[in-house]
């Protein structure tokens, strides 16, 4: 199973051929003194050398009660329903724990995985770009009144503008009227 750098948007899903009391030393890893991580046994099983736990889910899907894995597929990963139902009699007759892997769980790393035991593949499932869906509201309430242009008003005149204006033209006017009278006092 080859992983690229730049994969995004599919979804693998494993069976986990485990008993549930073994299912926490499998998922959980070990660390030496210094935090570091010497043992996964899930990232062992995959085969992988890179995996974020945070794109990883591991659960029983007995506890998928009333929506069962086709379902939860489809409505938690985003799954088309189409690609689910082709798959829908093996996915409804799956019992146990399972392993979703996200794209995102590899860190864009580019790697080949090899599952072995105790990991068993059912399948890779690309997720759906769900469009919305946009339904008219139920209530008469809800369609409103038509949407009117709003009347313009004029604007009322900027109180500071017209001040400023007085102020610049009364030394204008006053110069004016000096002039008018000097050259009406002349010879």
């Amino acid at each position: 199973m080859r992983v690229s750098a730049s994969e995004h948007g599919l979804v693998r899903l494993f069976a986990v051929d485990l008993p549930s009391e073994s299912i926490d030393a499998f998922r959980d890893t070990v660390c030496d003194a210094d935090g570091d991580v010497i043992d996964w046994p899930l990232l062992t099983a995959l085969g992988a050398y890179e995996l974020d736990e945070d794109y990883i889910e591991l659960f029983n899907v007995r506890d998928l009660e009333g929506l069962g894995l086709p379902g939860y597929m489809v409505q938690g990963l985003g799954i088309s329903e189409q690609d689910v139902r082709e798959d829908g009699n093996r996915l409804s007759a799956q019992r146990g724990w399972v392993l979703v892997v996200l794209s995102f769980a590899f860190s864009r790393t580019e790697q080949t995985l090899s599952p072995r035991q105790p990991l068993r593949w059912l399948g890779t499932y690309k997720e759906e770009n769900a469009r919305a869906r946009y339904e008219p509201l139920p209530s008469a309430a809800s369609k409103g009144a038509p949407l009117t242009p709003p009347k313009t008003k004029a604007r009322p005149a900027n109180p500071y503008k017209t001040v400023l204006l007085a102020i610049l033209a009364l030394p204008a006017a006053a110069l004016a009227l000096g002039l008018l009278f000097l050259w009406g006092d002349a010879p």
